[in-house]
């Protein structure tokens, strides 16, 4: 579904990625790991292409179509979707006309308004959200916990064909951990969508099935194992992978 060769990246002039070689089947759920710099969170913004980041050489096929010449509004209607790791507010948009409008724009059509709540209201359930929320300005005086419950319910609502979920544990307290980890466990049950997690702690992936695990350091994929690797690290940190 997803296959990334030889991928670089620059930003600002500087290269954080020196050659990625990554391949994603269609419903597995890959898991990026490393420590703080290692180029994870640049690699997802490069997926989504980001402006910013400067892809110097390698591809990123998705669907057996190039995707490097498509902007950011491109993938996002072929099927990619980042969650932020501090989403931004937005104010005078409400959070549910961003998902109805998204929606509209991914489908080509007007979804029904009945039909709209009643699956909004179903997701925004599982997630365990107050539903005012869903007719406030997006983001706007949400907690941090609340930021990311919003970014989770996007992502149910628009079923993707590839999720790409960057520190979405980042922050958060126990409850809203195992909360947002029931959001992701709810997309993996429900769709047939891929999944990267790029994350530096593991409570997220307690409750998750997890298909490849990938150690990224300075730039390089240095390790690649199952689900079990997960476990790995966290005994025994990134020490070893480091040297």
């Amino acid at each position: 579904m997803l296959q990334i060769k030889d991928l670089k990246v620059e930003v600002a002039e500087k290269e954080i990625l020196h050659g990625i070689n990554l391949t994603v089947g269609k419903g597995e759920t890959h898991v990026i790991m490393g420590p703080n710099g290692a180029g994870k969170s640049t690699l997802g913004y490069a997926i989504m292409g980001n402006p910013k980041y400067e892809v110097t050489s390698g591809s990123i096929v998705m669907n057996d179509e190039d995707i490097l010449e498509m902007d950011a509004a491109g993938r996002a209607k072929a099927g990619i979707y980042l969650s932020f790791q501090n989403p931004i507010e937005v104010p005078g948009i409400s959070l549910s006309n961003f998902i109805r409008n998204a929606l509209d724009q991914k489908t080509g059509t007007r979804v029904k308004l009945w039909d709209f709540r009643k699956s909004l209201e179903k997701e925004m359930k599982v997630l365990n959200m107050n539903t005012e929320y869903a007719d406030r300005d997006l983001n706007v005086g949400f907690s941090g916990g609340e930021k990311k419950k919003a970014e989770i319910l996007q992502m149910l609502m628009l079923k993707p064909s590839l999720a790409i979920l960057d520190e979405t544990d980042s922050g958060l307290d126990v409850d809203a951990v195992h909360t947002v980890s029931a959001g992701v466990e709810e997309f993996q049950k429900n769709t047939d969508g891929s999944l990267i997690i790029i994350t530096h702690s593991t409570r997220i992936l307690e409750s998750l099935h997890v298909d490849y695990t990938h150690v990224l350091v300075d730039g390089r994929i240095v390790k690649t194992g199952d689900g079990t690797l997960v476990d790995e690290i966290n005994e025994n940190g990134f020490e070893k992978y480091i040297k």
